[in-house]
């Protein structure tokens, strides 16, 4: 058992444990039909992991967070670093701007949210290292001076919800050496150029192939130049209903016969929404289907793509909705 420090050494507010329920809700995913339908009034937000993180594999009931764990609020980075570390269960409320440096380790069982729409990662960012279970939700992350979320070394189910992303020092967000069942949704990535990357390198084939099993909806590429994602090896890769905008260098890069869905996006003023094989990656396969392309370029296709609906059930938003509801939705403030 962790033994807590004195009771001076943080600044420790009672937490809710209704917040904390509605925020690290811990059941399986909703099972709906994978078809177009018209974006509702008021876009209910899931406070469930969906897509690959709602995934029943690996010894693990979906991504269920630190729920059933004790329910803290933190507002300083000692004591937001410490409960972090710890191997029991915890809901981690963050209230504020927690100035950390690096890549700071997180254990598995473990919700972190931030209150309100002003709690903060600043400086450096969080890293999940051979770990599961983890779900991260209404932060900002600005300035890190590597990449803001690292998840590698075989973590798997990690859930990224409502999140800001911005002016990182590399990736905003990194899934590499056999990470698996991960889910990215309804954050906003701004004032950044190498968003995403899913593959360590040309060289990882063999740790990656087979896994890597990510998927990404809902999220505003807002300016962002390019890796939305870029992947390697993985499959399959499911990008879907994201909104796409004056992403200057591409949209999507799938390499190294990796296998990625783009399916039911809007891309606006991208002049390559899809590549097949960039820089001196090889080409990975990747299907298009059911895009809204408004003064962007011609897709690359190759190939075909394992269905990510024989792992999960989904429902697409019509994508012609997408600049709609995606930047009304997207970032901190959405889910309290």
């Amino acid at each position: 058992m962790h033994e807590l420090p004195p009771i001076t050494r943080r600044r420790l507010l009672a937490g809710s444990a209704a917040t904390a329920a509605a925020l690290a809700a811990a059941t399986g995913p909703a099972r709906a039909a994978a078809r177009p339908r018209s974006a509702p009034a008021v876009r209910p937000f899931a406070d469930t992991a969906d897509g690959f993180a709602g995934v029943n594999s690996l010894g693990q009931n979906g991504t269920t967070g630190g729920v059933g764990g004790e329910v803290v609020t933190v507002t300083d980075a000692e004591t937001f670093l410490d409960y972090c570390d710890r191997n029991e269960p915890y809901v981690i409320q963050v209230q504020g701007t927690m100035r950390i440096s690096s890549k700071q380790g997180v254990r598995s069982n473990k919700t972190i949210v931030g209150l309100g729409t002003n709690a903060e990662i600043a400086g450096g960012g969080l890293d999940m290292y051979r770990r599961q279970n983890v779900i991260i939700r209404n932060l900002r992350f600005t300035g890190a001076d590597d990449d803001a979320i690292s998840i590698q070394q075989d973590s798997h189910h990690i859930w990224i919800d409502h999140c800001d992303f911005s002016t990182g020092a590399d990736g905003l967000i990194d899934i590499v050496r056999g990470a698996d069942y991960i889910t990215v949704s309804w954050n906003h990535f701004h004032d950044h150029s190498k968003t995403m990357l899913i593959g360590h390198s040309d060289s990882n084939g063999s740790q990656d192939t087979g896994k890597l099993r990510v998927s990404f909806h809902h999220n505003y590429f807002d300016g962002t130049d390019q890796r939305h994602p870029r992947v390697r090896f993985a499959e399959p890769v499911h990008v879907y209903n994201n909104y796409f905008r004056n992403n200057s260098l591409y949209g999507v890069a799938s390499t190294e016969n990796a296998g990625v869905l783009v399916e039911g996006n809007y891309f606006e003023n991208v002049p390559h929404p899809i590549y097949s094989g960039y820089d001196e990656s090889g080409p990975g396969r990747v299907v298009e289907r059911r895009n809204v392309y408004v003064g962007s370029g011609t897709p690359e296709t190759l190939g075909t793509v394992a269905e990510p609906s024989t792992y999960y059930a989904y429902t697409l938003d019509d994508p012609a909705s997408l600049p709609r509801i995606v930047p009304a939705g997207v970032g901190v403030g959405r889910v309290a």
